[in-house]
């Protein structure tokens, strides 16, 4: 697991200890930053179970102003600030050993990018992607969304606020792209 491009370039990233994540691949790293390049200076990125960091690190890396990587697991979080130091990151990205669901409603921070890749199986992207729905104020204006999991998850999803812009599947990993509708779209009409 490296970084693959921009400043931090070829710097190997510690996994996290055991078996309890799932790291995104190189490959898929490479076409997700190739769609994400041109709206990553300045953004504001958030990685959302963020396990080793490797994608938030990317996005810093490659020009997004600053990262915030929220994980509930201890050792994801000391994993995380160890690839931050060694990529020369730290001081643009915060870290919080926090429950997501907990960070994503009480959290005063926008965001132009969220990157989504809970645990598998457990449903806990839709909870995850229903929160930020549910939540615009998180969004900054034309804000992405993306959620990785395995294409055997995928279910519709109704979602006020959000629409679904693209999907793109790479194996066992499919990467859905949502992004924020403008106010006057996602308004509910009058009754």
């Amino acid at each position: 697991m490296r970084v693959i491009g921009g400043t931090a370039r070829g710097t190997k990233l510690q996994p996290v200890p055991g078996d309890g994540t799932r790291p995104i691949l190189d490959r898929v790293k490479t076409s997700l930053f190739d769609i994400l390049r041109p709206e990553l200076a300045g953004a504001k990125f958030l990685d959302l179970f963020a396990g080793s960091g490797s994608v938030g690190i990317e996005a810093l890396s490659q020009g997004a102003q600053q990262a915030v990587f929220c994980d509930l697991s201890q050792q994801a979080v000391e994993t995380i600030k160890r690839n931050l130091k060694a990529t020369h990151l730290e001081d643009r990205s915060q870290t919080k050993n926090r429950d997501a669901f907990s960070f994503l409603k009480n959290t005063q921070s926008a965001f132009d990018i969220i990157y989504i890749a809970p645990p598998q199986y457990e449903g806990l992207w839709l909870e995850a992607l229903l929160i930020v729905a549910e939540r615009p104020d998180l969004l900054l204006p034309n804000a992405r969304v993306i959620v990785q999991i395995d294409p055997k998850e995928e279910e519709p999803v109704d979602l006020v606020s959000l629409e679904l812009e693209d999907r793109r599947k790479y194996g066992n990993t499919l990467l859905l792209f949502f992004r924020k509708m403008p106010k006057e779209v996602s308004a509910k009409p009058d009754q």
